[in-house]
């Protein structure tokens, strides 16, 4: 496994405040790891914001709790990887199988991620900028996590 050369955390209430503190979090990333080629590092910031924003502007809480935004970004030398978490969210049903990796199985699932996109892009755009997209259920968080295999090092 390569090692971790640049990480950066955050977790606060799923608000424009968290995307704004998740814009600075990306930008002192790239500090650490200016040998990211900048077309890497356009694209997975985009798809990053995009799927936050997400987060921000569709979530669903759980009843009686207070969705926020968790976000853990790493840089090794051959991928970016984010670890996008809805806590206190309410069960996505069914969870879409987004890895892109092979044709959706139920029409439900583009209807479901219709759900997600601001203007039917979002989620669309989100897979053509990174390696990989999954979602799954761990407690009461939904975890998207979107990887993108890095061009040059």
């Amino acid at each position: 496994m390569t090692d971790v050369v640049a990480r950066r955390t955050l977790q606060e209430p799923a608000t424009d405040q968290a995307i704004e503190d998740l814009h600075d979090a990306l930008d002192q990333l790239w500090v650490d790891a200016g040998f990211v080629p900048a077309m890497d590092q356009m694209a997975f910031t985009t798809a990053v914001i995009e799927a936050a924003s997400n987060v921000v502007q569709h979530g669903v809480p759980a009843e009686g709790a207070e969705l926020n935004l968790g976000v853990e970004l790493t840089v090794s030398s051959e991928r970016l990887r984010a670890v996008i978490s809805e806590i206190g969210a309410a069960a996505l049903d069914p969870v879409p199988d987004l890895d892109g990796s092979a044709p959706s199985a139920d029409a439900d699932d583009d209807a479901l991620l219709e759900d997600f996109d601001e203007s039917g892009r979002g989620l669309s755009m989100i897979r053509a900028l990174v390696t990989t997209v999954t979602v799954e259920r761990q407690g009461d968080t939904n975890v998207w996590v979107l990887s993108r295999d890095s061009t040059g090092s």
